[in-house]
């Protein structure tokens, strides 16, 4: 295995696992909170998926497809087209209500294709490419790629959670 399939096999499992987070939730089942400040399954994919489009989009020199393929007015939320989520209130949270479970999945296989476009063309030189020099190491490709994928699979783990919990409710 090489650094692209070793890649897309990380992202792949992201993919798969938002996939099952939302399949066969409804609207009002992407926006229900456990408790009134918690996260949604809505808000966690949307969120998630924004980090990779972002950060991605950032490393392979690229517009996001937030912007590009108009997900950004599809989504029609009250935020600037460069917020990800980080710092989002109890409010923002809820003011992300997607209108159906295709509508997070679509742009997060937008999202994943454009990831698997970029680490298809990685070699394993390529992840000592500083990307971010703000930090103290500065960050490298490879410790990027690694972080998106540590904190999306994050998030769609406490998503299946919802989901789960969701389904029980439902009896």
């Amino acid at each position: 295995m090489n650094t692209a399939e070793l890649l897309a096999d990380a992202f792949g499992r992201i993919k798969d696992a938002v996939h099952q987070a939302v399949d066969g939730l409804t609207p009002d089942e992407l926006a229900h909170r456990v408790d009134p400040a918690a996260n949604t399954v809505g808000w966690l994919v949307w969120h998630l998926t924004r980090v990779q489009d972002d950060h991605v989009a950032e490393v392979a020199g690229r517009p996001q497809a937030w912007t590009e393929d108009g997900w950004d007015k599809a989504f029609g939320l009250p935020f600037d087209t460069a917020d990800i989520g980080y710092g989002h209130s109890a409010d923002d949270v809820a003011a992300v209500r997607p209108a159906s479970a295709d509508v997070l999945t679509g742009y997060y296989d937008a999202v994943h294709e454009r990831s698997l476009a970029f680490v298809g063309t990685l070699a394993d030189a390529d992840l000592d490419r500083v990307v971010d020099r703000r930090w103290n190491p500065p960050v490298t490709l490879g410790v990027r790629l690694v972080s998106v994928v540590n904190d999306d699979l994050q998030h769609a783990g406490q998503a299946a959670f919802l989901h789960g919990h969701l389904l029980r409710r439902r009896g």
